[in-house]
């Protein structure tokens, strides 16, 4: 009895270190993409944003991705940070939203030399609860007198952010 508690216990504290790694949403691999084919990686409809990304050829940087604005008219509900300055981490509330693998078409599989060159990309989501208080007909209001008291006082609603890193993977191609 006393060994499995041990062992529970032992496992416990690697929970949280596996979890902070499953992203919250799961894909398979993506279709190849040739060398300078711009590509969506993924939207982000909240942020208003798309990442875009294109394997460029070069030792240097073998791959590029951005994130680009979606429409001028789109009212962002969220904000796309730069992962350098937001630092994202389990342990700040962040989540570790979504994982994208996208292989580079001008590299077969190289099964005797290693796996072939993939960009990997990671998305971060900092989630932030926005309810708002209903009034007595159930309606969220909100006061244009009230909104710039609060706005200059320095109190204004945090809305969620996402990040994103880029790693490569594999070895090039020859």
């Amino acid at each position: 009895m006393r060994l499995s508690l041990l062992m529970l216990a032992a496992l416990v504290p690697a929970t949280p270190a596996l979890a902070a790694e499953t992203p919250e949403l799961q894909r398979a691999v993506g279709a190849p993409q040739a060398v300078g084919a711009v590509h969506t990686l993924r939207q982000i409809p909240e942020a208003c944003a798309r990442l875009e990304g294109v394997f460029t050829g070069q030792a240097a940087e073998p791959y590029r991705f951005s994130a680009v604005r979606t429409s001028e008219q789109c009212q962002p509900r969220a904000r796309f940070v730069d992962y350098a300055k937001a630092q994202p981490s389990a342990d700040k509330g962040w989540k570790l939203n979504d994982v994208i693998r996208v292989p580079n078409a001008a590299c077969p599989a190289q099964q005797a030399v290693g796996p072939a060159q993939q960009a990997v990309v990671r998305v971060w989501r900092l989630p932030v609860n926005n309810t708002q208080a209903l009034d007595g007909q159930g309606q969220s209001r909100i006061y244009l007198e009230e909104a710039k008291k609060q706005a200059a006082a320095g109190k204004i609603p945090q809305v969620t952010m996402f990040a994103a890193q880029l790693q490569v993977e594999g070895k090039a191609c020859n």
